[in-house]
C-alpha cells in the first residue's frame, strides 16, 4: 500500500509538468490578461475613477451618433424660444428623420406664412444645433377629418366615391 504522503507528491508533479507542457511556470506570479485594465499609479484620474455624468453622457451619444438627434429634441423641447411665440403658437414640430423637419400648421394660412419662413428658420435652426444637421424643413397643412370612424364613416370606397 502507497502512503498517502506520496500519492498527493505524485499527484502534484503530475499538476506541475501538465502546466508547463502548457507553457504555463508554477511557482511564479500570474501573468495578467493584455484585455485587463492597466493599473495606473501616481496622479491624475485612471479609469476606474468617478467620473462626471456629462462626460460620460457626451462620450456614449458621440460613440453611438445620436449626436444630432439629441440636439434637435432640444430644439424641439426648446421650439417656443427658437421660432418665437406668435409662429409657435399656430404650428408645432412633428417629426425630424433623416436631415428633414416635418412642421404642422393649424391652418393653410400658416402653413403658407411658414413655407415663407423656412430660409429663416432654417438659419436659425443652424444657429442653435449646428450646420448640416437639419438641412430640409418640410411644411404640413392642417390634417383634415378622417371618415373611417364615427357618425359619418361608410363602408366601402369612402363618401368622395362619386361614380360606380
Amino acid at each position: 500500500m502507497t502512503p498517502p504522503s506520496a500519492v498527493a507528491r505524485e499527484a502534484l508533479n503530475r499538476a506541475k509538468a501538465a502546466a508547463r507542457a502548457k507553457g504555463l511556470r508554477p511557482g511564479s506570479p500570474a501573468r495578467r490578461s493584455p484585455l485587463a485594465e492597466p493599473r495606473l499609479s501616481g496622479q491624475g484620474p485612471g479609469a476606474r475613477d468617478p467620473q462626471l455624468l456629462s462626460e460620460v453622457l457626451g462620450r456614449l451619444m458621440r460613440d453611438k451618433g445620436w449626436t444630432a438627434d439629441v440636439s434637435v429634441g432640444g430644439v424641439i423641447g426648446r421650439w417656443r424660444e427658437v421660432v418665437g411665440d406668435h409662429v409657435a403658437d399656430h404650428c408645432q414640430p412633428e417629426t425630424f428623420e433623416q436631415k428633414v423637419l416635418v412642421v404642422r400648421a393649424d391652418s393653410t394660412a400658416w402653413a403658407t406664412q411658414v413655407r415663407l419662413l423656412v430660409p429663416t428658420l432654417l438659419r436659425r435652426l443652424a444657429e442653435e444645433i449646428g450646420e448640416g444637421v437639419v438641412e430640409q424643413v418640410t411644411v404640413l397643412g392642417p390634417a383634415g377629418p378622417g371618415f373611417r370612424r364615427g357618425r359619418r364613416s361608410v363602408r366601402g370606397p369612402g363618401p368622395r366615391d362619386t361614380f360606380g
